[in-house]
């Protein structure tokens, strides 16, 4: 896992920039694959079950709480704060060839997904903070190997919503991607080796 200048994501053909043309590029990570591009449908299932309450980091596990409570607190999360509320949903803005596609709906993370396909996932979320969308996508090394990528973009929700995403900044970079995306990766080589043990 390590942080990925914009270019790796901005110079790749993604369908996702047809949709966010005026959100901003946050963060682009590369998440380290097994290789074998077969794989990104285990990918995606893992993606979709991620639970921040069950990390085995500690430090996660209470930044999110905190970051529930707060946004309660404060009415963050509301209904009236969310898609097809304060903004309208993403998925207006689908071609025909993406609305049709069958995503896997996010189970623990509060994101609603907007289309799948052979090497790209993509979600979105929106809350009194910002609009922001997750994309994950397999990327071929050109050497015979593969790698994730995740992409965050977001549009924040005026100034306040700027301070916010620069204030969760560090805790972002210093403990939530290394703990989480650490142990996708893990977990990600784990199915795959399963898998490549069963097929023998």
């Amino acid at each position: 896992m390590q942080k990925l200048p914009d270019s790796a994501h901005t110079s790749r053909p993604w369908r996702i920039h047809e949709l966010t043309r005026d959100f901003r590029l946050e963060d682009v990570w590369e998440i380290r694959a097994p290789g074998r591009p077969d794989d990104w449908e285990t990918a995606a299932e893992m993606l979709v079950s991620l639970d921040p309450s069950e990390s085995s980091s500690l430090v996660v596990r209470a930044l999110f709480a905190l970051r529930w409570k707060i946004g309660g607190l404060l009415g963050w999360d509301k209904p009236d704060s969310g898609l097809g509320s304060r903004v309208p949903t993403l998925r207006d803005r689908l071609p025909a060839d993406l609305r049709d596609t069958a995503p896997p709906r996010l189970r623990e993370l509060p994101f609603t997904s907007l289309y799948i396909t052979d090497d790209e996932f993509a979600a979105e979320i929106a809350n009194g903070t910002m609009h922001g969308v997750l994309h994950t996508a397999l990327v071929d090394d050109g050497a015979g190997g593969h790698h994730a990528q995740m992409a965050v973009l977001v549009k924040p929700n005026g100034l306040f919503g700027v301070a916010y995403m620069a204030a969760i900044k560090p805790f972002r970079y210093l403990a939530v991607y290394p703990a989480m995306l650490g142990e996708f990766e893990r977990a990600w080589q784990a199915r795959a080796d399963q898998r490549a043990a069963a097929s023998r």
